[in-house]
C-alpha cells in the first residue's frame, strides 16, 4: 500500500519559525501526526479540509511527544473529527496535566525561561489519550503500512513513525532548520544518542522532522560520525 505524506506548516509564537504536522493518506482515510500549536489552529484546519479530511475519515491523531507545539490542537481536532488520540504513555502526563516538564529530568534553564512566554500564545487544552502506543506498534489495521519506533531523548516518550518505504516522521529527535542535526534540546542526551544509533540500523530513507524540511537520512548519517 502507498501512503502519501503531506506536510502542514504551523507558525510558532514570537516569530520562532514553524512546527510541522504530517497528514498521511491511508486505505481507510487519513492519519495526522502531531497537531501544531493552538494559535496556529486555522492553518491546521484549512490544510486538513483542503486534503479532504472530514468526520469519519481522520482515523487517528498520533503524537510524537508531549510538547505544546505538537499537541496544541489535539483535543480540539478529536472533538471536531470524532477521532482518537494516540501517544506514548511516558509523555501522556504532559497532555493530562498541561505540563511539558512532566517526567523530564530538567528541561534546561533556557527552555524554562522561554516556555512560559510561549504558553501565553499557544497553551493547549488538557486531555487524556485514547490509545497508548510503544515501540513496534503496527498501524496496518488503519490501512497504514507503518510501525512505531521508540526514540527517547528529547523526552522519555518520544516516538517516530516508520513506513514500509523508509519514511520516518521523527518528532523532535532530529531537526533541519539549517541542516540535518540532532535537536539541541534534549532531556536525556545519552538516550538521544542511543536513538540515533537505533535509526542507523533501520531502513530509513527520508526523515520528516518536527522542525525544518524533510531530508534524506543519508545526509544526516554522512554528517555525523
Amino acid at each position: 500500500m502507498h501512503n502519501e505524506i503531506r506536510t502542514i506548516h504551523v507558525p510558532l509564537p514570537l516569530g520562532l519559525g514553524h512546527v510541522n504536522c504530517y497528514l498521511i493518506s491511508t486505505d481507510s482515510g487519513f492519519v495526522l501526526i502531531d497537531t501544531g500549536v493552538a494559535n496556529g489552529r486555522d492553518n491546521v484546519e484549512r490544510e486538513l479540509e483542503r486534503a479532504g479530511c472530514r468526520p469519519g475519515n481522520l482515523t487517528l491523531i498520533l503524537l510524537t511527544h508531549g510538547d505544546f507545539d505538537h499537541i496544541g490542537n489535539a483535543a480540539f481536532l478529536r472533538r471536531k473529527f470524532g477521532t482518537r488520540i494516540a501517544m506514548h504513555t511516558d509523555d501522556a502526563g504532559m497532555a493530562e496535566r498541561g505540563d511539558m516538564f512532566w517526567n523530564r529530568k530538567s528541561g534546561g534553564a533556557l527552555i524554562r525561561v522561554i516556555a512560559p512566554l510561549l504558553f501565553r500564545f499557544g497553551k493547549s487544552s488538557r486531555f487524556s489519550p485514547d490509545l497508548h502506543v510503544e515501540d513496534g506498534y503496527d498501524f496496518s489495521d488503519l490501512g497504514l503500512d507503518a510501525t512505531v519506533v521508540g526514540i527517547p531523548g528529547h523526552s522519555k516518550g518520544s516516538i517516530g513513525v516508520l513506513t514500509s518505504d523508509g519514511s520516518l516522521v521523527c518528532g523532535d529527535l532530529l531537526e533541519n532548520s539549517k541542516q540535518p542535526v540532532l535537536n539541541s534540546i534534549m532531556d536525556d542526551p545519552q538516550a538521544a544518542s542511543d536513538s540515533v544509533e537505533k535509526l542507523r540500523g533501520l531502513a530509513v530513507t527520508t526523515v520528516y522532522p518536527g522542525h525544518g524540511e524533510p531530508f534524506p537520512m543519508a545526509q544526516f548519517v554522512n554528517r555525523t560520525p
